[in-house]
């Protein structure tokens, strides 16, 4: 069995001396954020071009957020800590879903942030995200995940990869307002029962945690209780924001005729 992606979990006294400078991530992380960067850059050529003025400076902020978001994800002492305590694994999560996709999404060129999704598609992407939330939060995934690095990466990566998907279609401009409320709301209340599920499981579920909660002032079940409260209530703050700005855009639209009419 391997050594967890983040290493071995530290003691409290070692966790700021554990940042992980793993070359092939770092490399990784560097050629994709340039070629995004690049991207945006050729949309705000593009955009000028065809006189829709530069990129909003907005966009560019969301990009250096997001790919310092996913810095302190991945190579910050956060990484390791998440070795010790199913709590951090868990925030981690929750920041890779409800933080660094959407940014990332807001951050994409025009063409993709404006692409049309219909009704089943929306569906459909939710649907594969809630598997994949669920898929690795169960105890079996979840062990399978530590004991080997591929695991690992194929874990972060589905939940990277199927939240931007999910938050493409709920964040574009031309999708069906119903469609994406019933999808937010959705994905509040699927996020909320496995927070709760894990919550109120009577016993220690993670056997990776078992042993390695101890130093930091709590037991296995007190992690795992933090760790359910997590994605039970903060989680959902991403999505009850996004339904909030998605409703006042929407009623922005439709007041806007009637003062035309006026």
């Amino acid at each position: 069995m391997e050594v967890p992606y983040c290493g071995l979990a530290p003691l409290p006294a070692e966790l700021l001396g554990r940042w992980n400078f793993d070359p092939f991530l770092i490399a990784a992380m560097a050629v994709i954020a340039g070629v995004h960067a690049v991207a945006l850059r050729d949309d705000d050529r593009e955009r000028t071009l065809l006189g829709g003025g530069a990129m909003p400076g907005g966009k560019a902020v969301r990009y250096a957020i997001a790919w310092l978001l996913l810095g302190a994800i991945f190579i910050s002492p956060f990484c390791a800590l998440a070795s010790s305590l199913f709590s951090a694994r868990v925030a981690h999560h929750v920041l890779l879903i409800g933080a660094a996709a959407p940014l990332l999404v807001l951050a994409l060129p025009a063409p993709l942030r404006s692409l049309r999704f219909p009704v089943a598609v929306i569906g459909g992407a939710a649907f594969l995200h809630t598997v994949v939330l669920w898929f690795w939060h169960a105890p079996v995934p979840y062990a399978a995940a530590l004991a080997s690095h591929g695991t690992y990466w194929l874990m972060e990566l589905s939940l990277l990869g199927s939240a931007i998907l999910l938050w493409l279609a709920i964040l574009s401009p031309r999708a069906s307002f119903g469609s994406v409320m019933t999808t937010l709301l959705g994905t509040v209340i699927q996020m909320g029962l496995l927070g709760a599920l894990i919550t109120f499981a009577r016993a220690p579920l993670y056997e990776a945690h078992f042993a390695t909660t101890e130093p930091w002032g709590m037991t296995a079940l007190a992690d795992q209780q933090l760790a359910g409260l997590i994605m039970w209530v903060p989680a959902a703050i991403p999505y009850v924001l996004a339904a909030m700005a998605i409703a006042v855009r929407r009623l922005a639209q439709l007041e806007r005729p009637a003062e035309l009419a006026s």
